[in-house]
């Protein structure tokens, strides 16, 4: 792999800003959060994994991309619990929220639920067709690889001609 490969897709920065120490003090504070357990989460570790800096080619990032739109297509329109943290008159303003919740439910759950089936069917679509030109190119690929190459100088001059 020469230096051109290794060099990262995209990078960012501004003049006066120091990015290697930002990056420094990022790191010692993730560092600090994971030896109290904050980040024991399954969606930060997997995050973490899946980091887009390392991702060097479109066919992960793709597989990534299309794996997290499955992950998310569905927004959550299930009950909450409330809560308030707030102190004074805490028990008044889950009581409040509770009743604005009620009323509103069914609105929210019909918008919710109406852009669920929309979001599913959008994946569906998206990973059938990544399916379908993955196969195709896969298809090809192995035809160019058997096929003997003075066909296919003709068949580039033929289709020049035309």
């Amino acid at each position: 792999m020469n230096a051109e490969e290794k060099k990262p897709q995209f990078e960012i920065g501004a003049e006066k800003v120091n990015a290697g120490k930002i990056m420094a003090e990022i790191k010692t504070a993730v560092a600090a959060k994971t030896a109290r357990g904050v980040y024991r989460d399954l969606r930060v570790a997997r995050a973490e994994m899946a980091n887009l800096v390392n991702m060097s080619d479109d066919e992960s990032f793709l597989k990534y991309y299309l794996e997290c739109l499955r992950d998310a297509v569905f927004v959550d329109i299930n009950d909450f619990e409330i809560r308030e943290k707030r102190r004074f008159g805490s028990g008044l303003l889950v009581v409040l929220k509770k009743i604005i919740w009620n009323a509103l439910k069914f609105y929210t759950y019909r918008l919710w639920s109406q852009q669920n089936q929309i979001n599913g069917l959008l994946v569906t679509a998206l990973e059938s067709l990544d399916g379908k030109y993955r196969a195709r190119i896969e298809a090809l690929e192995r035809k160019l690889t058997t096929s003997d190459p003075s066909k296919l100088h003709r068949k580039d001059a033929e289709i020049a001609e035309s």
